[in-house]
């Protein structure tokens, strides 16, 4: 991995007083986060021809970190609030540049008021996916996504995904979500490897909930970890949305 990219972890604060539509008991003020979690991370066990990572900052959101229960639903929310976190510190958007990243109401309003989900969608335990997360973006920071749709596992993922995957990180910098239909459970990805013995993704787990870990405990248990393409689930598909934040990039 190359450590001149990959800056220095450390934590940072996040106010979620009087946040969200209508707010919520369950919500914590300054909330510690982890930043940066794939920091020190091994190699995968293969010699590398291509290494495309992620570059700036983003904090680690996961299952119950501001004190919402969410375990079962609010994954695709927790990468979500992840992108976020990573435009907020990397980019300067026109339009509500110093937002801070939305709570999961505030995300499940904005679907909402834009058309995409009925009134019954606030405060509802409803899953959302890429095509949610490319609005949200959206809608918050200004952002447009590419929502590459991958049809099945195998081939297509090994190469179609990787290339793009690659392309991505090189030009735009940025985490992607991704998500599926057997594999419904959304990751974040911060980069990829080819190697002489196939292809792996850096994949950060939203589904953690507990105590906070520090970022050695999150990698020993494989919260994040690089992952062989070939270890997905070959018979889902895949879609990734992918930030086109190239224009917004502030100078690294």
């Amino acid at each position: 991995m190359d450590k001149k990219s990959v800056p220095a972890p450390s934590e940072e604060e996040i106010d979620w007083g009087g946040s969200g539509a209508g707010g919520s008991k369950n919500l914590q003020k300054d909330k510690t986060l982890l930043k940066n979690v794939h920091t020190g991370l091994p190699n995968p066990p293969s010699d590398a021809i291509k290494c495309s990572l992620i570059k700036g900052d983003y904090l680690y959101f996961h299952y119950g970190c501001d004190g919402q229960d969410d375990r079962g639903w609010g994954c695709g929310y927790r990468t979500v609030q992840t992108l976020s976190s990573w435009i907020c510190h990397n980019c300067s958007p026109p339009k509500n540049h110093c937002r801070p990243v939305p709570s999961l109401p505030e995300i499940q309003q904005a679907l909402v008021t834009m058309g995409d989900k009925t009134d019954s969608f606030s405060g509802s335990r409803e899953w959302i996916g890429t095509f949610e997360c490319s609005l949200v973006l959206d809608h918050f920071y200004d952002v447009p996504c590419k929502v590459v749709h991958v049809r099945g596992g195998g081939a297509e993922l090994e190469h179609l995904a990787v290339a793009e995957l690659h392309q991505h990180f090189e030009k735009h910098n940025s985490p992607v979500m991704m998500g599926g239909d057997r594999d419904n459970s959304s990751k974040g990805v911060l980069g990829v490897w080819t190697g002489d013995k196939g292809s792996y993704l850096l994949v950060l787990d939203p589904h953690y909930y507990g105590c906070e870990l520090d970022r050695t405990e999150l990698q020993r248990r494989g919260w994040v970890a690089w992952k062989r393409v070939s270890s997905l689930d070959q018979s889902s598909f895949y879609n990734l949305c992918l930030p086109q934040t190239a224009r917004l990039l502030n100078v690294f």
